[in-house]
């Protein structure tokens, strides 16, 4: 049972991740892709915005492979959990914690769900497993 919640958490967490770093790389999903994502993020004081964000969607995009394949999970927890932790500093944290203030709630909840991977590991049904 342990390892089919761990594939569950692992698939839905990772492909929303995947799609994140797509929107912020391709323009996929309604993203804004590269140069748009780049303005924003210069707009936050993140610069040079177009290598924020290609490291941001980067980040997002391999962490969610690694976490969705359930290979090298404590580096796919590791990505999360970063990338999470700057959205809070540069986006959400001035908003308080509830997600209906544009807070960090959801950010947190995807944090705790990286670290429990990344402590707990992928489980037998992972790339890991087999490794």
């Amino acid at each position: 049972m342990l390892d089919t919640g761990l594939l569950i958490l692992r698939i839905v967490v990772g492909l929303l991740f995947i799609g994140h770093g797509a929107q912020k790389l391709f323009g996929w999903f309604g993203g804004y892709g590269i140069k748009g994502t780049a303005g924003w993020l210069e707009s936050l004081g993140a610069k040079p915005g177009a290598l924020m964000a290609v490291l941001a969607g980067g980040a997002e995009l391999l962490g969610g492979l690694l976490l969705a394949l359930g290979l090298w999970v404590w580096v796919a927890a590791a990505l999360i959990v970063l990338t999470m932790l700057v959205a809070i500093v540069k986006v959400h944290g001035a908003n308080g914690i509830w997600s209906t203030a544009n807070g960090y709630e959801y950010n947190l909840v995807l944090i705790a769900a990286a670290l429990a991977i990344g402590f707990t590991g992928a489980g037998a049904y992972s790339i890991d497993a087999l490794l």
